[in-house]
């Protein structure tokens, strides 16, 4: 099997001299920044993990970004926060941890609070000419217009003359649907591509890994035409760099999830001789640096580099610039709800070590999603699954979680060797939990409310506010009820129970998880408790009780459970949040005997008051539990 290991602190020097010593930057320009201001260029590639020459990656054909590493500096862990695009890029155009928001849940499109402006449009306020070319994908509602253009068309060159900017070009070229479009003429051998040891080996895992790397070489090509474009027009020695991907890459188990693999992203920066007073402490050309960084960084240290302080709402650091703060200690990564399947997971690294804290371990990480499935890894992975073909590890994607798990980036840089019940890893473990704990009640994170609650909760004022009160949220407590109920040990049991008449219906939603997560014993113990559940006043509270009844309890359990979900289901009568819900607790019946096939059929597909993206999900359950349906 070709090695895969991506050397995080040696910068990889073979083959880079040559790229070094190529110049980037000829002729001055007559429509050079303000002195001073320089201008700010970004260039990001979706679906990417740092599967680059210049990251020791062997097998990757990469030279422009090389030779721009070779020039400036490369962050040796960069972390996106969310492992997919939607809650990633609001991390970035905010400054802020989406959970705090209520935006973790892919295209959850909230509302933020009035008092917020998104950083390009205080560039804006300071003279930048800001342009987006051309993907925004924001979870968070934007108060007032964010760009001077985003569009196909968006560019730098139609600022005003003399005028700084700061400009995004995002290539497409590796992002996951690519990677599995055919025909495609593919460029290097699959036989040498670096499978990892949780995917199967076969000819279709190693064509989809093939073709992601041939991708990568031909948005590399896209980031070297744009460096030419800058260095004609004679603004190179003018402008800082930035290239990034947006998350891991499009394969399963890496986009969309918190491993390592889904959240660790390329990051170089060059900076300019005429600006290195900006750069950070110990830049140096051809250089590598181990400071933690994630995106919700990335708003306030552009504003530092155009020498703005960030706004104190700000929740990321700024790594370099007029404004450089303190190095991160740690980096965090989170995940709601993914497209139209629920989940809840947090994750913490401190560069080494990963812990991830699985709020809803009884759920499999492989739960189908109609985009994802498209990929051909996806399908021969889940049919050799289901044929009894593989072997641990990689039959984990398949089954239910470990409530917490702790991975060695050192000496296992593919995470599967759980050290979270390692005696000698005790401390560890500890000091990352509780640093997540930390950061989970430092900022307000309100994805412990289920997303149908939180919208309800909040009413007309942004979650964000909503979740600042601790009356509305008593965060501590409750953060407190989930990690009793991600346990599995039959000791919390009497606690859950007593939780199921709590008048906080987020701990009665919690207790009836914890429940459903210790299974068949669990519910007998609490089977009257969670019966009285289906008709809790809360729509959350019912659903999680179907759920539970659906996997765990008898025929006539059963059939309460889908008689409850009846009445649920509908976006149009209960809000498309509260209709996923509601049809994923339909999936569990169908797994388990009881379809509801025929009433989901002939439900409306469209809530006129949610987003398009929220109806899509709706529409893709549907269609997955009642092909039929239109």
């Amino acid at each position: 099997m070709a090695q895969t290991r991506l050397d995080r602190r040696h910068f990889i020097r073979a083959g880079l001299a040559a790229v070094a010593a190529a110049p980037l930057t000829t002729a001055r320009a007559s429509h050079a920044a303000t002195p001073g201001r320089p201008n700010i260029l970004w260039l990001t590639a979706e679906d990417i993990g740092p599967h680059l020459g210049c990251y020791g990656d062997a097998y990757a054909d990469s030279p422009h970004i090389d030779a721009l590493a070779a020039r400036g500096l490369r962050y040796n862990m960069a972390w996106s926060n969310a492992p997919v695009c939607a809650p990633a890029r609001t991390a970035i155009i905010t400054g802020v941890h989406p959970p705090s928001l209520g935006a973790e849940h892919m295209r959850s499109h909230v509302t933020i609070p009035g008092h917020m402006r998104l950083f390009p449009q205080l560039l804006r306020d300071h003279g930048y000419y800001c342009t987006n070319n051309s993907k925004e994908d924001y979870n968070a509602i934007p108060n007032g217009d964010i760009w001077d253009e985003s569009s196909r068309t968006a560019h730098w060159k139609n600022r005003a003359d003399g005028q700084p900017f700061f400009a995004v070009f995002n290539y497409t070229e590796s992002h996951e649907s690519q990677i599995r479009t055919r025909p495609h003429q593919l460029q290097r051998d699959p036989a040498q591509a670096p499978v990892p040891p949780y995917h199967p080996d076969t000819p279709e895992v190693r064509l989809d890994w093939a073709q992601y790397y041939d991708k990568i070489q031909e948005m590399d090509a896209r980031v070297g035409a744009a460096l030419a474009e800058l260095d004609a027009a004679g603004l190179a020695e003018d402008t800082i760099v930035f290239f990034y991907g947006d998350h891991g890459s499009g394969m399963p188990r890496h986009k969309r999830w918190l491993y390592n693999s889904g959240l660790q992203v390329p990051y170089i920066v060059h900076v300019p001789g005429k600006y290195r007073h900006l750069a950070p402490d110990g830049y140096e050309p051809g250089g590598a640096t181990d400071r933690l960084t994630d995106f919700v960084d990335l708003a306030p240290t552009v504003l530092s580099l155009a020498g703005i302080e960030a706004p104190e709402w700000m929740q990321g650091h700024a790594i370099m610039g007029e404004h450089e703060s303190t190095p991160h200690g740690h980096l965090f990564g989170y995940r709601g709800r993914m497209d139209e399947r629920i989940d809840m997971l947090r994750a913490v690294t401190d560069g080494r070590f990963v812990y991830i804290r699985n709020c809803m371990p009884h759920l499999i990480q492989g739960q189908y999603l109609a985009y994802m499935w498209q990929t051909p890894t996806t399908q021969v992975w889940e049919a050799a699954y289901k044929a009894g073909e593989l072997e641990p590890p990689q039959t984990h994607f398949w089954e239910p979680k470990a409530p917490e798990e702790l991975y060695d980036l050192e000496t296992d840089p593919h995470e599967i060797n759980n050290l979270a019940e390692s005696p000698e890893h005790r401390g560890k473990l500890n000091e990352l939990r509780n640093a997540l704990r930390g950061h989970i009640l430092d900022t307000r994170d309100s994805g412990f409310l289920p997303e149908a609650e939180a919208h309800r909760r909040a009413g007309e004022t942004p979650i964000r506010e909503m979740a600042q009160d601790d009356a509305r949220y008593p965060l501590e407590d409750l953060l407190t009820a989930v990690e009793r109920a991600a346990r599995r040990d039959r000791e919390a049991i009497p606690a859950l129970i007593a939780g199921l008449d709590h008048e906080d219906p987020a701990f009665r939603y919690w207790a009836v998880i914890g429940i459903h997560i210790r299974g068949g014993e669990a519910l007998a113990a609490a089977i009257d408790a969670v019966r009285h559940a289906l008709n809790d006043d809360n729509p959350s509270v019912r659903i999680a009780a179907a759920a539970a009844l659906g996997e765990h309890g008898g025929e006539e359990e059963r059939r309460r459970a889908a008689d409850t979900l009846r009445t649920l289901i509908s976006p149009v009568e209960n809000g498309a949040y509260a209709a996923v819900a509601a049809l994923n607790a339909a999936a569990v019946l169908a797994e388990h005997g009881v379809s509801m096939r025929e009433d989901i059929a002939g439900i409306p597909l469209q809530d006129p008051n949610a987003p398009a993206r929220a109806n899509d999900y709706v529409r893709r359950l549907v269609l997955m539990l009642a092909p039929d349906a239109a």
